[in-house]
């Protein structure tokens, strides 16, 4: 578990970028974890799963004879959410620019509803969960740290579904909070659907599409044509079997939009770097009562229909090869960045601030925090997230769906200003973090062998299997 070993897998994973579900990165991705799970000496199986591939073929905004250069919404112009074939979108209407308003308090009938993004949750944000931060130097807790946004929870679905219920004809939306990028991929966000086409524009691109709206009579001609495609994903799972069928599940995702260095080559790095760590030590002979579980996802871009399955499958079902006793997720081992004075993201040297979502027992949740300290992960908080397993929204990490299947969760994950752009590129990641953060998890994973699984958990198992599971 050396950072040398965890670089030279994330260099590997982001020359087979992107890394898209689907596409042939996809499975050279899918096919490079299960080889090395293979190699450290792992059953390996995958699941497949279907999911779907959304492509723009062609995306355009003009206002009169002028042309505004922009990007697609990525999985926008959907008539469903397992609607699949091609579309051409050309919208001749006039522009509603509600800034960082709300929909409701504008008629947008047949109109192009123009907003600016705004990223709705700060550092300052998740203080109130916050249970336990290691800061030393006062990394985290200065004003325009914890003033900083990640770009995860956005207006963009909430504008979405509100323009579509008001009968809206599309959507343009301006990166006000952003660099000057307009490679913003966002997520397919779970249970929302984006029927209306949409694009994005920078900052400076949307002071120039709201000059030429004034002095063009508010009209623009927005034009999307795309298509979308089922296809199969591939999740890679890993066993290392125990004396019982108690399971430790290791976690993180290996599909990209962009390059994908610190989303989620990091992660899976230091998934494969912990299976190999332990796959070394059973061929040592070393034998242990859990069996361990390591587990790569495809799907977090287009739905997370392979999130659900195996939460399915291996969580609610009766008939699960394994009782899942922890899960333990890994993401975004980053350096922070801010927007440099070039307009583009300039790098702080820093560690993007981190939160570990913890819904164990609280002599567990000490100990968690007693390692974070030992194996010093500066700017780490750990989140109380016990109430929100029994929501369906669940967790903003790859975890949420086994955790709100009732799995206890210990699951690290940041948010850099880059996460969703191509400027997510080697050079982002934390490099003298990644052999603190896997030292941290095989910490983790021995304390939890060791101990009754079901006990693990803020609730006791007994009382867990009694209540409501799997609302998503």
């Amino acid at each position: 578990m050396t950072r040398e070993s965890m670089s030279t897998t994330i260099a590997d994973l982001v020359r087979m970028a992107p890394r898209a579900t689907g596409t042939p990165g996809g499975r050279a991705a899918a096919e490079y974890v299960e080889h090395r799970f293979d190699a450290a000496g792992l059953q390996t199986q995958v699941l497949e799963v279907p999911s779907y591939s959304w492509r723009a073929v062609q995306c355009g905004i003009r206002v009169g004879d002028a042309e505004v250069a922009c990007a697609p919404i990525l999985h926008s112009g959907l008539a469903a959410h397992d609607w699949t074939g091609d579309a051409e979108h050309r919208i001749d209407a006039p522009v509603v620019d509600i800034g960082t308003d709300r929909v409701r308090r504008h008629d947008v009938r047949g109109a192009i509803v123009l907003f600016d993004l705004t990223f709705d949750m700060t550092v300052a944000h998740s203080l109130p969960l916050t249970l336990y931060l290691h800061d030393p130097g006062r990394r985290v807790l200065r004003r325009e740290v914890l003033g900083s946004r990640n770009p995860y929870v956005t207006s963009l679905a909430r504008t979405m579904r509100d323009a579509a219920a008001a009968g809206a004809a599309g959507v343009i939306g301006v990166l006000r909070d952003y660099p000057d990028s307009r490679n913003y991929h966002n997520e397919y966000y779970r249970r929302t659907l984006f029927p209306l086409p949409g694009a994005w524009v920078t900052r400076a691109e949307g002071a120039r599409l709201r000059s030429l709206l004034r002095a063009g009579g508010s009209r623009a001609h927005l034009t999307l044509d795309v298509a979308r495609r089922e296809v199969t994903s591939r999740t890679v799972m890993g066993v290392l079997p125990g004396r019982t069928a108690d399971a430790i599940m290791i976690q993180s995702h290996h599909d990209s939009i962009g390059p994908g260095a610190v989303e989620d080559a990091s992660g899976t790095a230091e998934v494969i770097a912990l299976a190999e760590h332990y796959g070394a030590a059973a061929a040592a002979g070393a034998s242990r009562e859990k069996t361990l579980l390591f587990v790569t996802f495809d799907t977090h871009f287009t739905g997370y229909q392979a999130h659900r399955a195996f939460a399915a499958q291996h969580v609610l079902s009766r008939e699960a090869p394994w009782n899942i006793v922890l899960n333990a997720t890994i993401e975004h081992i980053g350096l922070r960045a801010v927007e440099g004075a070039d307009g583009g993201f300039a790098s702080t040297g820093e560690t993007e601030p981190r939160g570990i979502f913890v819904n164990v027992n609280p002599a567990f949740t000490a100990r968690i925090a007693h390692a974070v300290r030992r194996h010093r992960l500066h700017g780490t908080s750990l989140m109380g997230a016990g109430p929100l397993e029994f929501f369906a929204g669940g967790i903003p990490t790859d975890a949420s769906f086994t955790f709100v299947s009732g799995v206890p969760t210990v699951s690290l994950i940041s948010g850099p200003l880059y996460l969703y752009d191509d400027a997510d590129t080697i050079d982002r990641i934390d490099v003298e973090q990644l052999e603190p953060v896997a030292r941290f998890f095989a910490d983790l994973v021995d304390d939890a062998d060791r101990r009754d699984g079901r006990l693990l958990g803020w609730i006791p198992a007994r009382i867990r299997r009694m209540l409501p599971r799997g609302r998503w």
